[in-house]
């Protein structure tokens, strides 16, 4: 591999050159580096092309994939290639990475190494999720990405926890590594990450293609959610080392989920995947019903692999159902008492919390100081899962009086005290009562 220098310029394709200023990272195709370029700072990914199986061929992917843009803002997108040289190594530049975006492999391990410039000392920072909901958030943007991805008719192929960066107090995410996306049916020899790898894969029977991408994502999203390894459990922990064969054994050939409904002999190890058997109680039964359902039928027929749009219906249902209690409990429904059909209390306090149901939806909304709804759930044809439409705030004038406050840009009809329905503009708000009714125009809502 040619490595640059710091202070060497780079030409790009289509004219100018990008100077070196440091090094980002390096990783198994290449190094990273800082450069600027027309007066502004870019990442430079820069390869090694004798890891790479077809790079002409891979080299015009990334042109075709700069050429068709990328599927959302969710993607670090490459922008411009440059010029080839004279051992045939090349690179592209893409945007760099917000200051205020972790990496996926530093949340799954709660820390980062920060560097002292002055001493050089390395010390631990804490990156953890600010919320639960900021982590549900993430959860959904990291699902919708790949649906807008695999809407374009293109996979990502090599998906894994190096895939992503994520703002821990918002759940905003971007995609890294955006090389190797391809469209569906092509495949320039990327294999994958093991454990993240479909196990079709793994048994060397399939290429990577959007169904494969399907189960990575599952893989992904347990690993958030759950922080540890779908198969990883008391079979694979009896394997002391894990070599190439019995990691084909255990993630190809004989993979068992942990939860598997009908086989408790990978269960996880307590000791070892306290998380995993933690996280695992605190879910409600749909999603862990998902996951069972993802690496039980999904692990041998990919046609059964869980689409990304029901992915997304789920944790946006999911990140509705949380509560925030005033005595500091913050959690999913599921995890607090039910006086009755339409009331959770809070096991800690017992705070009773009031909730809204909607039209379009079989499960009901608690509603908490600063809960919020979105415009998807109350407009069927949204896939606006981001914008506000309704939150419930305090009265600033009678303090302890909670409202609905109309965050949308859309004017509701909403039924009063007295039986008569107004027009509650946006901006504009309505006192909470046992008799509530909002008519948000294509779907309804009662207390």
């Amino acid at each position: 591999m040619v490595e640059l220098k710091i202070g060497q310029e780079v030409e790009m394709e289509y004219g100018g050159k990008a100077k070196i200023l440091g090094i980002i990272g390096s990783g198994g195709q290449g190094v990273v580096y800082l450069v600027e370029y027309n007066g502004m700072q870019w990442a430079l990914k820069w390869y090694d092309v004798d890891k790479i199986k077809k790079p002409k061929e891979f080299r015009e992917n990334i042109r075709n994939n700069i050429r068709d843009g990328a599927p959302s803002n969710k993607f670090l997108w490459p922008k411009y290639l440059t010029k080839e040289n004279s051992e045939g190594t090349f690179g592209y530049l893409m945007e760099l990475k917000p200051d205020s975006f972790d990496s996926f492999v530093d949340i799954l391990n709660t820390y980062k190494l920060s560097v002292d410039p002055l001493t050089g000392k390395a010390a631990k920072k804490t990156v953890r999720f600010t919320s639960l909901y900021a982590m549900v958030t993430a959860v959904i943007n990291i699902v919708n990405a790949f649906r807008q991805l695999h809407r374009s008719g293109k996979s990502y192929q090599d998906l894994n926890d190096g895939g992503f960066f994520i703002n821990v107090d918002t759940g905003a995410i971007l995609v890294c590594d955006c090389d190797n996306i391809a469209p569906e049916g092509s495949n320039f020899g990327i294999g994958g990450k093991p454990g993240y790898m479909a196990p079709e894969i793994v048994r060397g029977i399939a290429k990577p293609d959007v169904q494969t991408d399907k189960y990575s994502l599952a893989v992904v999203l347990f690993k958030l959610l759950f922080r540890g390894d779908p198969m990883e459990g008391e079979k694979v922990v009896k394997d002391v080392c894990l070599t190439e064969s019995s990691e084909l054994k255990h993630y190809g050939q004989d993979a068992l989920f942990v939860y598997d409904p009908n086989d408790d002999s990978n269960r996880p190890v307590r000791g070892i995947h306290d998380n995993v058997i933690k996280f695992w109680r605190l879910y409600p039964d749909y999603i862990k019903d998902a996951f069972i359902r993802s690496f039980t039928v999904g692990l041998t027929d990919p046609n059964k692999r869980i689409i990304e749009n029901e992915w997304q219906k789920l944790f946006i249902r999911l990140r509705s159902e949380i509560i925030q209690c005033g005595c500091g409990r913050t959690n999913f429904t599921s995890m607090y008492e039910m006086p009755d059909e339409k009331t959770y209390k809070c096991p800690k306090c017992g705070m009773q919390f009031a909730t809204l149901g909607l039209s379009n939806q079989e499960f009901r909304m608690p509603l908490y100081l600063g809960c919020k709804f979105f415009e998807c759930e109350i407009d069927p044809e949204s896939d606006d899962f981001l914008s506000v439409a309704g939150e419930l705030v305090e009265n600033k004038l009678r303090p302890g009086i909670l409202g609905i406050k109309n965050c949308s840009d859309k004017t509701w009809r909403v039924k009063m005290p007295d039986g008569i329905f107004y027009e509650i503009g946006p901006g504009k708000g309505f006192p909470i009562w046992q008799g509530l009714e909002i008519n948000f125009g294509k779907v309804t809502a009662k207390i």
